[in-house]
């Protein structure tokens, strides 16, 4: 084991994507990381045909766990995580409000037991509120947060969604930071606490900066400029491409590449302010002046004039992207059920405890026996806890 949570140990009662995608983080950083679940298994296991229980999905937010299989309608089942959380440093959950409270560990029973633990909940809305009891998904939040709103059709005015779950990626990385944050804070003084993060509080943080810019200044009113219809990737003769000019040295740089001088003292454009002030007019120009030039014909005289750049790729053309193989972004792992697959290395570099490489996600139950069994339980206990149903290890 390597990391820098090397030799910490989470309790992971999450499903779906959020909570598992945060604890997914903490596993690659190092954390042992045990995945509790239902003898039904996770949802997103989503058993296929070819491969029963390992949905892509699945795997890539709980790959490098262990997983216990457990039923914890049944006393003994309680009992056995309680004893797995009076052992761990971290317990993570993101049922809705209220519920992991009637399953009997919550927050407060939890502290009471470990005061040294960090809870994590992770929840839709928050703990409190008008829409606390909702059933809430990705595509909520990005309507409830104005998330939709800045995705606006221009022409139209309708909302529009973006084809991937940010929000629940968004909150799992702002979690996995508070959880780290946590644990920093009891090494000082050996008390740990409650940690909420909810999936409209993260989205809201996130779009803040420059999605909400027109709201920060209260003197401002609450006026907002209508959504240019063009989104920065611009036709070539056979692809895609996009480019940005925010100083003065850089609009300079595109009027040489593209060979309009004339911009560079067009009071239009002539400063950052009257580049934004005249944004369509300024965009629609730049298409023109693409001509049919081919994409790394253009690329070639943007990145000669030190303009940023970048060809629009299929995601089949990043996955061979020379900066992504330099970077050794994807590693190809083994995973039982599936063969040979590819992940996203883990993003943040440790010089001195570097993170770990990808590894597999566990079958459902896959480690329900050695969990078990380093907590304490005899191999005769295993065995009646497997016969009566309150574990299941794999083929059951």
């Amino acid at each position: 084991m390597t990391g820098p949570l090397q030799g910490l140990r989470v309790i992971d009662l999450c499903s779906v994507i959020s909570g598992p995608a945060a604890t997914a983080i903490l596993a690659d950083q190092g954390a042992d990381v045990i995945k509790v679940e239902a003898l039904g298994g996770d949802i997103t296991r989503q058993p296929r045909a070819q491969s029963p229980g390992f949905a892509p999905g699945f795997v890539s937010v709980n790959r490098g766990k262990r997983s216990l299989a457990l039923d914890l309608k049944q006393t003994a089942g309680q009992a056995i995580l309680w004893r797995l959380i009076e052992g761990a440093d971290v317990f993570a959950q993101n049922f809705r409000p209220g519920a992991v409270d009637r399953l009997g560990f919550g927050y407060d029973a939890a502290a009471a037991r470990h005061p040294g633990l960090v809870y994590l909940s992770i929840s839709g809305v928050g703990p409190t509120g008008p829409y606390a009891g909702k059933r809430v998904y990705d595509p909520i939040i990005q309507a409830l947060s104005g998330f939709a709103d800045i995705q606006a059709d221009p022409a139209t005015g309708r909302p529009r969604m973006i084809r991937t779950i940010v929000a629940d990626k968004t909150t799992a990385i702002y979690a996995a930071q508070a959880v780290t944050a946590a644990l920093l804070a009891r090494s000082r003084d050996g008390q740990g606490q409650h940690v909420e993060v909810s999936m409209l509080d993260a989205m809201l943080a996130y779009l803040w900066p420059e999605g909400y810019a027109p709201f920060t200044v209260i003197a401002d009113g609450r006026q907002v400029a209508p959504t240019s219809p063009h989104d920065m990737i611009f036709q070539t003769a056979d692809g895609y491409i996009t480019l940005g000019a925010v100083s003065n040295a850089e609009w300079r740089g595109l009027c040489l590449a593209l060979e309009r001088p004339e911009w560079i003292d067009d009071p239009r454009f002539a400063t950052n302010a009257a580049r934004s002030a005249n944004r369509q007019a300024r965009l629609e120009g730049v298409e023109a002046a693409l001509g049919g030039r081919s994409t790394a014909a253009l690329v070639q005289a943007l990145e000669a004039n030190d303009v940023p750049c970048m060809p629009v790729l299929r995601r089949s053309e990043a996955l061979d992207d020379p900066q992504v193989r330099a970077n050794d972004a994807i590693v190809e792992i083994d995973q039982p059920g599936l063969g040979r697959i590819r992940q996203a290395r883990p993003a943040a570099r440790f010089s001195r405890t570097p993170a770990l490489a990808p590894r597999p996600a566990p079958a459902l139950g896959q480690d329900s026996v050695a969990i078990l069994g380093e907590a304490g339980y005899s191999t005769t206990e295993i065995e009646n806890f497997r016969s009566a149903g309150v574990i299941g290890t794999p083929g059951d």
